[in-house]
């Protein structure tokens, strides 16, 4: 009985801290994602723009949600993630994660 009290104390304290986004509307809100990321977060102009796709969707939550605070610094991300809400970041986390990663060739 302890047991399960424990893991249903886990579980929610530990439930918010995942991004729970919805896909669909993430890949609707990434338009202005492509232009760095690639439309399906593999990134094809630079290896300079991070590959997105196929990340675990709480850790991409947690790198926008730092951005939009400033503890994770890069002038570009911070302006893009301005405006968004809580919402539009996890749905733009689950896009990403949901999209097959491609493996990058460094040469």
């Amino acid at each position: 009985m302890k047991k399960i009290a424990l893991f249903v104390a886990c579980t929610l304290l530990a439930g918010p801290a995942f991004a729970r986004g919805d896909a669909a509307a993430g890949q609707e809100k990434s338009k202005a994602c492509a232009a760095c990321h690639g439309a399906d977060g593999n990134s094809p102009t630079s290896p300079d723009f991070p590959r997105l796709a196929g990340q675990h969707a709480d850790y991409l939550f947690k790198a926008l949600r730092e951005y939009k605070a400033g503890t994770r610094k890069n002038p570009i991300m911070g302006g893009q993630v301005q405006n968004l809400s809580r919402k539009d970041l996890e749905d733009l986390a689950a896009y990403f994660a949901s999209q097959k990663g491609q493996l990058a060739v460094i040469r």
